[in-house]
C-alpha cells in the first residue's frame, strides 16, 4: 500500500499531513502526484470529495519547496482558479494546511467583497493565488495583479466553469499566461466541450481518471419520487420529518426558489438556511459555518453556490427540483457518501412537466435507474395540516420584476401628476384662484 511517504514529497509537507492524521493517498492522488512531481501537466477526471485538492496541492508546495523565490509584486507564482467563492475559500485552506511548515503565502480574490483590500494583498506578491475568473480580470483590469510569473496554473471544476458561461474568461486569460507552465486541468465530468477546452491549456498531459465519466458515488443509495410541483414543498417537509436526517442539501434551481423552501420549513419548525448567489458574502459564509458546525442540519443550495461545500456527515440530499443539465447531477449527489460513508438521494420529479425528459436524461448518463419512492402514507391529510409560512412583503426589486412580468393589460397605471409649470399645473391654478 502506497503512503504518502513512498512519494517523494518533501519534508515539510509530510510533516504537515502526519499532524493531520494522513497516512494514506487516495487513488487519485495516487495517480496525480508522481507526474506533477515531475512537473508535466495532468489532466484528472474526479468525482469531488475525491482528494482532488490535494492531489494538485501536494506536488505543487513540494516545487515551491525546493524551487525558493522571491514573490513577484503585484502577481504570483501559481495561479487556482475556481467557478465559486466558497469553493475558492476551500482551496486556498487546503493549501495553507499542507503548507503550514512552508514560508509561503496563500491568498483568495473573489466578488462579494471590498476590491481594494484584495489589491492591497497583492501589492507585494504572493505565492499561491485561488481566484475566481470575474474578480481576477477585474483585480487585471485594474492593473493590480498580473499573470506573467505565473509557474503552475490549475483549472479546478473545469465542467462547472463552463456551465456558468465563463468560457470567454478562460480564453482571456490563457492568453495572459506565459507559455511556459505546468498546467493541471480537473473535471468532474469530460464531455467534449471540455475536452476541446483541455487542449487549449494542456501539453501532453498525463490522463488520470479515477472513476468512470460521470459515473455516481458507488455509496449512495438514489431513489425518485413522483409528485406534482404544487405538492413538492409539503413532501419536503414531511420527509424531513420523517427520515433520520445528520445533514441534509437541498437542490433548487433558482435563488428565489431556495428562498421560498426555507420559508416554508421554517414555518414547519425546521431549522435552515440559503446559500446562493444572491446571498452577500457574509451571509453564505454565516450559513455555510453553521450548516458545517451543527448549528442548521438543512442547507438549501443552487448548483452554483454548492460547488464550494465540503462538508463531512452530509446523509441526504434531495432534488427539489432537478437540473436540466444532467452532469450537475452527478455534481449534486457528490455532496454525500463522502470520506467512505453512505449517503441517500431522493428526486422529486413533476411527471406533467420538463423534469420527466431531465430525469431519462440523468439515468441514460450515469447508467443508473433510480428507484421508485411512493408518496407518504396519508400524504393528502398530512399536507394539509402543515403550517404556511407568513406572507412575506415582496422587495421593491421582486414588486418590478412581478410588474415587468406581467401582462401589459395587467400592470398597474401611473397615477397622473401633472409637471410644474405644464398645463395641467396652468387648470389647477386656475381652480384653485376659482
Amino acid at each position: 500500500m502506497t503512503q504518502f511517504q513512498d512519494l517523494g514529497l518533501a519534508e515539510p509537507i509530510l510533516k504537515a499531513l502526519a499532524a493531520k492524521g494522513y497516512a494514506d493517498p487516495t487513488p487519485i492522488q495516487r495517480q496525480a502526484i508522481p507526474p506533477l512531481l515531475e512537473g508535466r501537466d495532468l489532466c484528472g477526471i474526479a468525482q469531488t470529495g475525491t482528494g482532488k485538492t490535494a492531489a494538485f496541492a501536494l506536488p505543487s508546495l513540494d516545487y515551491f519547496s525546493r524551487h525558493p523565490k522571491p514573490r513577484p509584486l503585484q502577481g504570483c507564482r501559481m495561479l487556482v482558479l475556481s467557478p465559486t467563492r466558497e469553493l475558492a475559500a476551500q482551496i486556498a485552506e487546503s493549501f495553507r494546511t499542507y503548507g503550514r511548515f512552508l514560508r509561503l503565502s496563500v491568498e483568495t480574490v473573489f466578488g462579494g467583497v471590498p476590491i481594494g483590500k484584495q489589491i492591497n494583498k497583492l501589492r507585494g506578491g504572493v505565492d499561491v493565488l485561488v481566484a475566481t475568473p470575474g474578480r481576477l480580470l477585474d483585480l487585471i483590469d485594474q492593473r493590480a495583479l498580473t499573470l506573467r510569473d505565473v509557474e503552475i496554473f490549475v483549472l479546478d471544476e473545469a465542467d462547472q466553469m463552463l456551465d456558468l458561461g465563463f468560457i470567454h474568461a478562460l480564453k482571456r486569460v490563457e492568453k495572459l499566461l506565459p507559455a511556459k507552465r505546468q498546467n493541471l486541468f480537473f473535471s468532474a465530468t469530460m464531455p467534449k466541450t471540455i475536452a476541446e477546452l483541455g487542449d487549449r491549456f494542456l501539453t501532453d498531459p498525463v490522463k488520470v481518471a479515477v472513476t468512470p465519466v460521470a459515473s455516481t458515488a458507488e455509496r449512495v443509495e438514489q431513489f425518485v419520487t413522483f409528485v406534482n410541483s404544487a405538492e413538492k414543498q409539503a413532501l419536503l417537509t414531511l420527509t424531513l420529518k420523517k427520515e433520520p436526517i445528520d445533514r441534509a442539501l437541498i437542490f433548487t434551481r433558482t435563488k428565489h426558489g431556495a428562498d421560498k423552501v426555507v420559508r416554508h420549513l421554517q414555518a414547519a419548525g425546521i431549522g435552515c438556511a440559503a446559500i446562493h448567489g444572491n446571498k452577500s458574502q457574509a451571509q453564505r459564509t454565516q450559513a455555510l459555518q453553521a450548516f458545517r458546525e451543527g448549528a442548521i442540519r438543512i442547507l438549501v443550495a443552487t448548483d452554483i453556490a454548492a460547488r464550494g461545500i465540503d462538508v463531512s456527515g452530509v446523509s441526504h440530499v434531495i432534488n427539489f427540483e432537478l437540473p436540466n443539465v444532467a452532469e450537475q447531477y452527478v455534481h449534486r449527489i457528490g455532496r454525500t457518501a463522502r470520506a467512505g460513508r453512505e449517503g441517500r438521494a431522493i428526486a422529486f420529479v413533476d411527471k406533467t412537466g420538463d423534469e420527466a425528459g431531465y430525469l431519462r436524461q440523468i439515468e441514460r448518463l450515469t447508467r443508473v435507474r433510480l428507484e421508485p419512492l411512493p408518496l407518504p402514507e396519508g400524504f393528502d391529510a398530512l399536507k394539509a395540516s402543515l403550517p404556511k409560512p407568513v406572507q412575506a412583503q415582496p422587495t421593491a426589486q421582486r414588486r418590478h420584476e412581478q410588474a415587468r412580468q406581467a401582462p401589459a393589460g395587467d400592470r398597474p397605471k401611473r397615477p397622473f401628476r401633472p409637471r410644474r409649470g405644464g398645463v395641467g399645473a396652468h387648470k389647477s391654478a386656475v381652480r384653485r384662484a376659482g
